[in-house]
C-alpha cells in the first residue's frame, strides 16, 4: 500500500487530463507521474530509501508537488515543513527527526545556515541557485536517468509522513502518519464528500500543512480531478477564478471565509457560481455567524468538518446542504468512532460535554521516538483529543465542538465554554470576531476575559460588548474585561494563539496577525 501509487498510477493512463494548473502551465496526470519518477531518480542517487526521513521547506509549487510524491513512492518519509518557521524551529525538526534529507530553496538555506553550525551535517537539496554547500536538483535531473518504474516498498503500517504539533504546550511532537491511515481517510472523505474526475478544486491553502497537502490535494488527485494551483489567498484572485475556472470545490480555513465575505460586499459584480458545488473549512471553528452571512451573501452553505493531525478528518457535516448545522461537524467519518467522556474517562450521557475520544483506521501511529507522550495519548486504544463537545441524541449524534479542553476556563467553580461568549460577542453587527480565554484569578480560580476586532469604521466600546454580554449570557459566563485590538494573533492556518492574547489594554508587539 502506497499513497503515491493510489493517487498517480491508474491516472496516468488518462493521458492529457490536467492534474494540476499552476500559473500558466498545465501538468497532466501523466506528466506529474513522469516528474515524480525524474524526481525519483534523482533521490534515489542521493541515496534514499525506504524509511528515510526527507524535510520539504519549500514554496508552494510544482517542485513540492513532484518532490513530495516521490519521497513517498520511495518508501520515504515525508516532513513537511512551514517556511515561515524561524531557522531555530526549523533546527529543531531536522534534528529531532534524524533527517536525513533537506530540501529547500537558496533563499531559506541564507536564512537557516546558522543556525545548523554546530549540529552534525544534513545534506541539503536546493531546487534553485547555486548555494555552495547545497546540492543542485536541476543540475541532477540533467544528469540522472529518470526511473522507468517507482518502486514503491511500503506497506499499509509504513510511515508517510512525520508532521509537528503545534508544540503550545512545550516543544512540538512528530506525529507518525502512515501510509494507511491516509488511504483509509481519503477513501471516506472521496465518499462523503462526492468527489469525482470532474471535479476542479481552487487550492489556496499552505502545502505544508495537513489541510492543503492531504484533504486538498491529496483529495483532488484520488479523485482525478483537476488543481488549480494560487501561490496564496487572496480573496478577490478566488472570486475571480472561481468563476473563470468553473471550479468546483474550495477548501478554506475560517479566516479565509471571513476575508471573502468582507470581500464579496466590495465586488461591484458578483461572480458567477453555478459550478461550485461544495465550500469546504476546517483547521479551527467557524462562527455561527459567519455560517449564516457567507450563505446569505453567496447562496452556498459552507460544509465544516473536524480533524486533527493525529487523526485525520474525523467527522463532516453531511453532503447536503440542508443538513449541515452551524455550530456542528456533523457525524464521524467512515473508519472512524467518537465517544464523549468525563475526567475519569466513562462515556457521558448523550447530549452533555465531555471530551472527545477517537478510534479508527485513520488514527496515527504515535509521536516519533516518544514512547511516553504516546502512551499518555491513548487510553483502552482509544486518542486523548483533548477536544470538549457533545452529541445531540436528538439528531443522529451529530457532534458539536465546544473548545479545547485546555481552554476551558473554570470559574468559581463553574464550567465556562469559551465557544459559547464567543457566538454571542459575534452576534453583534460591529463585531468581526471574539475570543475568549481564561487567566489565573486570586478570588474566582480563573476569570473570563474577551477580545474583540470590530468591523472596519464601526464603533463600539468595552462595556457596550460587556453589556451585550450581560443580556444573554449568565452572570458567570460574562467576561470580567473585554480588550479592543486591531487584530488576533493567529498561526499559520487562521488558529487563534490565545496564549498571546493580553491582559492588559494592549497586544504585546509582534503578535499582531
Amino acid at each position: 500500500m502506497n499513497l503515491t501509487q493510489t493517487l498517480l498510477e491508474n491516472k496516468a493512463a488518462a493521458g492529457d487530463k490536467i492534474a494540476v494548473r499552476y500559473h500558466l502551465e498545465d501538468l497532466s496526470y501523466f506528466g506529474l507521474l513522469q516528474k515524480t519518477r525524474a524526481a525519483a531518480g534523482v533521490l534515489g542517487s542521493l541515496g534514499i530509501s525506504n524509511g528515510d526521513r526527507v524535510a520539504l521547506l519549500l514554496p508552494k509549487g510544482l517542485e513540492f508537488i513532484e518532490l513530495h510524491l516521490a519521497v513517498l513512492a520511495l518508501g520515504a518519509v515525508v516532513l513537511p515543513l512551514n517556511p515561515g518557521y524561524r531557522p531555530e524551529e526549523i533546527a529543531y525538526f531536522l534534528f529531532d527527526s534524524e533527517t536525513n534529507l533537506l530540501i529547500t530553496d537558496q533563499e531559506k538555506y541564507d536564512e537557516l545556515k546558522n543556525a545548523l553550525i554546530g549540529f552534525p551535517d544534513v545534506p541539503v537539496l536546493s531546487i534553485d541557485g547555486e548555494c555552495p554547500n547545497c546540492l543542485s536538483y536541476r543540475r541532477l535531473l540533467q544528469q540522472t536517468a529518470t526511473a522507468a518504474d517507482l518502486p514503491y516498498p511500503t506497506r499499509e503500517e509504513d510511515l508517510a509522513l512525520l508532521c509537528y504539533t503545534s508544540g503550545t504546550t512545550g516543544r512540538s511532537k512528530g506525529a507518525m502518519i502512515t501510509h494507511g491511515n491516509l488511504i483509509h481517510n481519503l477513501q471516506a472523505l472521496h465518499q462523503a464528500w462526492h468527489w469525482s474526475e470532474k471535479d476542479v478544486l481552487l487550492h489556496a491553502l499552505p502545502l505544508f500543512h495537513i489541510h492543503g497537502l492531504v484533504v486538498a490535494l491529496h483529495g483532488c488527485l484520488l479523485a482525478g480531478g483537476t488543481l488549480i494551483l494560487l501561490d496564496r489567498f487572496d480573496p478577490q484572485e478566488v472570486w475571480k477564478t472561481i468563476e473563470r475556472e468553473s471550479c468546483t470545490v474550495f477548501m478554506g480555513v475560517p479566516t479565509m471565509y471571513q476575508r471573502l465575505s468582507q470581500a464579496w460586499g466590495g465586488l461591484s459584480r458578483k461572480p458567477e457560481l453555478k459550478s461550485l458545488r461544495l465550500f469546504v473549512s476546517g483547521s479551527a471553528p467557524l462562527s455561527e455567524v459567519l455560517f449564516q452571512r457567507f450563505r446569505e451573501q453567496t447562496g452556498h452553505t459552507i460544509l465544516e468538518r473536524y480533524g486533527m493531525t493525529e487523526a485525520g478528518m474525523i467527522a463532516s457535516n453531511p453532503f447536503d446542504p440542508e443538513r449541515r448545522k452551524a455550530g456542528s461537524v456533523g457525524y464521524p467519518l467512515a473508519g472512524v468512532q467518537i465517544r464523549i467522556v468525563d475526567a475519569a474517562g466513562r462515556d457521558v450521557r448523550s447530549g452533555e460535554v465531555g471530551e472527545v475520544r477517537i478510534r479508527g483506521n485513520t488514527l496515527f501511529k504515535g509521536y516519533w521516538r516518544q514512547a511516553e507522550k504516546t502512551a499518555e495519548a491513548f487510553r483502552d486504544g482509544w486518542f486523548k483529543s483533548g477536544d470538549l463537545g457533545y452529541r445531540d441524541p436528538g439528531d443522529g449524534g451529530r457532534l458539536f465542538l465546544v473548545g479545547r479542553a485546555k481552554e476551558l476556563i473554570i470559574s468559581g467553580g463553574l464550567n465556562v465554554y469559551p465557544k459559547e461568549v464567543e457566538n454571542v460577542l459575534e452576534t453583534r453587527e460591529e463585531v468581526l470576531e471574539a475570543a475568549v480565554y481564561g487567566r489565573p484569578d486570586e478570588d474566582l480560580g480563573e476569570k473570563v476575559l474577551a477580545a474583540v476586532v470590530l468591523r472596519p469604521g464601526a464603533v463600539l466600546t468595552p462595556e457596550d460588548c460587556l453589556a451585550h454580554c450581560r443580556r444573554h449570557l449568565a452572570p458567570y459566563k460574562c467576561p470580567k474585561k473585554v480588550t479592543l485590538l486591531p487584530a488576533l494573533p493567529r498561526n499559520a492556518m487562521g488558529k487563534i494563539q490565545k496564549q498571546h492574547l493580553p491582559d492588559g489594554p494592549s497586544l504585546p508587539a509582534g503578535l499582531n496577525a
